[in-house]
């Protein structure tokens, strides 16, 4: 059964506030939205990574209209609610993160995050000053919604080449005073570090599973405070991997033994069936 935007925002939101920690799964197509779907899972988000690379590019090489026409496929194939990666608003001003929050939302989104990297390579991250006011811009946007949005905002340090926690944690509590929803630091190098963040903040904890050695299970991360999990593009490049492999085995020895490891045609069309 399909869902309004309302009623799926209302569920997402009512996600952050269980007393367990859920896992919100990253789908790039319709077709891998559906299968998560299938499986159980309570909520879909979008990646950068996988939606730039679907297109046959690099993460933070696709445009703000392309970002959203794959969001729109996402959204359209299930009744789950879907929170988009929307990179660091697709600009530097606060016009035109505003902009892109109700674009999010014309296209169906309940969530999305916005991150503070600047996309410099000389200064990759925004002044602090800045970074709160693009966050207070989007949160403001998000209220004058119908429908409650959650706003998640990014201190992206870690995944470019600044390891300072401290800063990280300054950084998210500016943006929790600016009115984001969920706060949100990838790359955090190990538990201690997420304990310490989920200690600074009161508003709910995602954690970004998908870096080798800096992935920990469920059940620590509820045990640090995390309060949602996201797979980033593991997913896709587990998806990958299997394509690779199964084409190598193809190219390179002329066997087919993937087809053995493979879901069948019966199978994959059970999680590709038409919602009602």
């Amino acid at each position: 059964m399909k869902l309004d935007s309302a009623d799926k925002a209302e569920r997402f939101a009512a996600l952050h506030g269980q007393p367990r920690a859920f896992v919100i799964a990253n789908a790039w197509d319709a077709g891998s939205a559906r299968l998560l779907a299938g499986l159980g899972f309570d909520a879909l988000a979008t990646s950068s990574g996988a939606s730039a690379a679907v297109l046959g590019r690099r993460d933070g090489r696709i445009t703000r209209e392309d970002s959203l026409a794959l969001v729109r496929a996402v959204v359209e194939a299930t009744a789950l609610p879907v929170s988009a990666d929307l990179e660091n608003g697709f600009g530097p001003s606060t016009q035109t993160v505003t902009e892109t929050i109700r674009m999010a939302a014309e296209a169906g989104l309940v969530g999305g995050s916005i991150e503070d990297f600047s996309g410099d390579k000389e200064q990759p991250i925004y002044d602090l000053g800045h970074a709160a006011e693009r966050i207070a811009a989007a949160a403001e946007a998000a209220r004058a919604l119908p429908f409650r949005f959650t706003l998640t905002a990014r201190a992206e340090n870690f995944l470019h080449g600044r390891a300072d926690l401290d800063d990280t944690i300054r950084r998210l509590q500016a943006y929790e005073r600016a009115g984001a929803d969920v706060l949100f630091a990838p790359g955090l190098p190990d538990l201690p570090s997420v304990r310490a963040v989920c200690a600074a903040l009161s508003r709910p904890v995602n954690f970004m599973a998908g870096i080798r050695g800096r992935s920990f299970d469920l059940a620590a991360l509820e045990a640090a405070g995390v309060r949602r999990v996201s797979l980033a593009t593991s997913l896709y490049r587990a998806a990958m991997t299997g394509l690779l492999e199964a084409a190598r085995e193809v190219r390179e020895n002329g066997r087919f033994g993937y087809l053995d490891r493979s879901l069948t045609t019966a199978e994959l069309n059970a999680f590709l069936r038409e919602e009602r």
